[in-house]
């Protein structure tokens, strides 16, 4: 195993200095340090545009000191937006069991879905020197971005696909949502609503529905959409089912945004007396286990959320050991799985 970190093959650039920050500021680089070591120490409009320079040149600090600056970490770095939530742990599992197996640990952040949260772990987790990093998602606020790009290490955006940074793992989300929305239309259901949960955050969720909105569109059928203000859970599900069924009474589908939403709303129609799909037909995303055990069976599309982080850590593992890594995107697809709830 090579002891150095293999580079990108892109263009190098330099990485930003605490001088750099100074000049862009117009300050002296003792008061950038004071603004990096003790904040309250420097004038709130000083350190607000020290901090803007920070973010402008994309100066990430290192947290290593003396020798340990440029000792081989054996920490890689993994940000993703819920711990919370079946999904990402699933993805964390195949991360570690992979990185573990070649003596690597994970340093794991949550951002909960917001970029900004996001940016400032990017920020920590480079301070510290990992050897990769793990990001999910491709959607970086410009600072973060900046800061991405100038890194030199490994870096794998995983859950979905596009242009990325470096390594890109993941799955057609705009094709998942046209398949399910394909398979409502071919069984006959017209009248079919999108449920989705704080859609401008799970921006995923949102590229699914304008695959099924296309799809429902091309059909020349209407394709509303009901967003949810809630956490995505079954309870959020249970509350949907209602709001459809009073703002669309006629509806004879809903096609959600995830398991967890979907089969809230399929227990809640049990409870409820509501024939599923008899009276109306119930649809999800994930392929969650719960899903193949309620009554009917949930009807799914699978993304394989375990395998996604394997593969993204045999990609970096193999980048790290110098060996060479000919494709920089792998869509690992998924899978349309059809029960009784359709």
């Amino acid at each position: 195993m090579s002891n150095s970190t293999p580079k990108r093959h892109r263009k190098r650039v330099m990485q930003p200095t605490l001088a750099d920050v100074a000049r862009e500021a117009g300050v002296s680089a003792i008061t950038v340090s004071r603004v990096l070591n003790s904040p309250d120490a420097v004038r709130p409009a000083t350190r607000r545009r020290v901090e803007s320079a920070i973010d402008k040149v994309g100066y990430v600090r290192n947290l290593l000191a003396g020798s340990l600056a440029s000792a081989s970490s054996r920490v890689i770095a993994a940000i993703v937006p819920s711990l919370s939530n079946v999904v990402f742990i699933e993805v964390i599992n195949g991360l570690q069991s992979e990185f573990e197996r070649h003596g690597y640990q994970i340093l794991l952040g949550n951002t909960d879905y917001d970029l900004e949260r996001e940016y400032q772990l990017v920020r920590t987790f480079l301070g510290w020197s990992p050897s990769a990093l793990v990001i999910t998602g491709l959607r970086h606020s410009d600072a973060c971005r900046r800061i991405l790009r100038q890194w030199e290490g490994p870096i794998a955006e995983i859950m979905e696909l596009g242009e990325a940074i470096d390594l890109n793992i993941g799955l057609d989300h705009r094709e998942a949502g046209r398949c399910m929305a394909r398979h409502l239309v071919q069984k006959g259901y017209r009248r079919i609503a999108y449920v989705a949960s704080r859609i401008a955050l799970d921006y995923r969720a949102g590229l699914r529905y304008d695959g099924h909105r296309e799809v429902l569109q091309d059909a020349g059928l209407e394709a509303p959409l009901l967003d949810m203000d809630q956490l995505s859970q079954f309870e959020t599900g249970a509350r949907a089912l209602d709001e459809i069924v009073g703002l669309h009474p006629d509806a004879d589908a809903i096609h959600f945004a995830n398991d967890d939403l979907a089969t809230g709303a399929l227990l809640h129609a049990n409870r409820q007396g509501i024939g599923i799909p008899e009276k109306i037909a119930i649809a999800g995303f994930n392929g969650l286990p719960i899903g193949r055990h309620v009554t009917p069976r949930l009807t799914t599309v699978v993304s394989p959320r375990e395998a996604i982080g394997r593969m993204a850590a045999r990609q970096i593992i193999a980048r790290l050991e110098g060996e060479p890594v000919p494709r920089r995107s792998h869509d690992v697809g998924f899978i349309l799985e059809v029960g009784g709830s359709t």
